[in-house]
């Protein structure tokens, strides 16, 4: 291909290198195993600067979820509850998993049923924010439930993003805004 991308043709070798260095450019082998070899004219410094910014932003956009846990015991007091519920909602709004384990002690794993009872209100406490995966499961002393955000991690990526430069916008205009004065500015009189 020429440097403007127009289809040359079969050249020589020795006509493609001259024609790279009319150009001011690299000659590119695209297809080496293609017969005869594909090239192309092209700046390979650029193409690299390129391809390396198309992948740092795909590796920014990359969802990566997480599977965060909370652990509750069976005889958690009401405070505690919410300060715990409140981690899970915020894991979910973050677009992260969350798998939630109650952990059974002694007398206590004779009563499976009250912790079925104690994840099923955090369930419903959640339902805007999540919904169960797995429900619950008795696993030896502790039993577990998945719960999936209803947003996407880019979803909430995103979010986060436009907040926090709406935030940063907001704190910049507070900044360079000019202070209220109660008084008129002082005038010097010589008089």
């Amino acid at each position: 291909m020429g440097p403007s991308g127009e289809q040359v043709g079969v050249v020589r070798l020795e006509d493609a290198l001259r024609l790279a260095a009319e150009a001011d450019l690299d000659l590119v082998e695209v297809a080496p195993d293609a017969r005869p070899p594909v090239c192309k004219l092209m700046d390979y410094g650029k193409f690299k600067y390129e391809s390396a910014m198309k992948a740092r932003d795909a590796r920014r956009n990359q969802a990566n979820t997480q599977l965060k846990e909370i652990r509750f015991r069976l005889k958690i007091d009401k405070h505690d509850f919410e300060t715990k519920k409140g981690h899970v909602i915020r894991f979910l709004e973050a677009g992260d998993k969350v798998k939630v384990m109650i952990m059974f002690r002694g007398r206590e794993q004779s009563r499976p049923e009250m912790g079925i009872r104690l994840l099923e209100r955090l369930a419903t406490d959640i339902a805007e924010y999540g919904a169960v995966e797995s429900q619950p499961r008795l696993d030896g002393r502790n039993m577990t439930m998945v719960i999936g955000p209803t947003k996407k991690k880019t979803q909430a990526k995103s979010e986060q993003r436009r907040k926090r430069d709406a935030e940063r916008g907001s704190t910049e205009t507070e900044n360079t805004a000019e202070p209220a004065s109660g008084s008129a500015p002082r005038k010097d009189t010589d008089a």
